[in-house]
């Protein structure tokens, strides 16, 4: 054993060979409680030199020794950290290496003109409506159809009878502006979508001038329709009711029996549906009748009426 003093050293070396081979390790120790004096002194570098016969490692009781002796405490150098210690600060170490990945900001939404009042006082005006899918409005061919075939029902193919419209999913609120232009004297308007209301459906209702003979619901349907007599008070039932949902986020069958047992349809009430292919829609609606069921390329469109208004149909053919 060698001991040998060399200036401005704070560390303690620990030097194994074998005779087997070159083989050799060395464990380099550093006391944490070291530290210099602002004066020059001299600290103390112990190597520790051992040569076997065999294949012996220094044990772990010699190194403890060897530490005690010259003061250290062999818990602060012989001792490694855990496994699940050394995953944690990798972790750690990766983690400020990685940034977390920044969400792309949602485009903005803007709106163009290619909607119109079909008939009416409004005839040929032009509506807002959402660029994209966000907001999908009734085709012009669909909703051309659906007033013809109310007005003809209704006993007067030239308007539609005067009464109060519900406009459920309005969206654009084409369909009720279309009512409103055709002769309805007021229209209830059903959106959840407050952009659509403020950026869409409010202007359209302005730029008509049908405004004042608007009620806008900013709220679900299915909500509505559980609270409908908070909302409509005692008005209802209505005259009409349009239905335009998205087609995949709604369940047909639980919302025509909503709509089906509400106070809302009366013995006169004319129901509009607008539905997806391969949607099966029951013969009535309540006391209502299926008076129409017609296909446009991937769009069914359902009418429900009063019997009468069957009878008077086809009394017309």
């Amino acid at each position: 054993m060698a001991v040998s003093l060399l200036p401005s050293l704070y560390s303690l070396r620990l030097h194994t060979e074998t005779n087997l081979g070159s083989h050799s390790s060395t464990l380099l120790l550093f006391n944490p409680h070291a530290r210099p004096n602002r004066t020059r002194t001299q600290s103390t570098i112990i190597v520790f030199s051992s040569k076997t016969s065999g294949n012996v490692p220094v044990s772990e009781e010699a190194k403890k020794e060897l530490l005690e002796k010259y003061g250290l405490n062999p818990d602060e150098f012989l001792s490694e950290p855990s496994l699940k210690t050394r995953r944690r600060k990798g972790q750690k170490s990766r983690g400020k290496d990685k940034e977390l990945p920044q969400e792309e900001p949602k485009p903005t939404r803007t709106t163009h003109k290619l909607l119109q009042v079909l008939g009416g006082k409004a005839r040929r005006m032009k509506l807002l409506s959402p660029k994209g899918m966000d907001v999908r409005p009734m085709m012009e061919v669909v909703k051309g159809a659906a007033f013809d075939i109310l007005q003809a029902a209704g006993g007067c193919p030239a308007a539609l009878r005067p009464g109060r419209w519900l406009d459920l999913y309005s969206g654009t609120g084409s369909v009720g502006i279309e009512a409103i232009s055709r002769g309805c004297s007021e229209v209830h308007f059903v959106e959840m979508d407050p952009w659509v209301v403020t950026n869409v459906l409010r202007p359209n209702l302005e730029w008509t001038g049908f405004l004042d003979a608007s009620v806008i619901h900013t709220v679900r349907v299915e909500k509505f329709l559980e609270r409908s007599d908070k909302f409509v008070g005692e008005n209802a039932p209505f005259d009409y009711i349009s239905i335009t949902p998205p087609y995949t986020q709604v369940d047909y069958g639980v919302l025509m029996d909503q709509i089906s047992n509400s106070a809302l349809i009366g013995e006169d009430t004319f129901v509009v549906v607008e539905y997806a292919l391969r949607t099966d829609m029951l013969d009535s609606c309540g006391n209502l009748v299926k008076i129409t069921d017609r296909r446009f390329g991937r769009t069914h469109l359902a009418i429900y009426g009063p019997q009468w208004a069957q009878k008077k149909k086809k009394s017309e053919k």
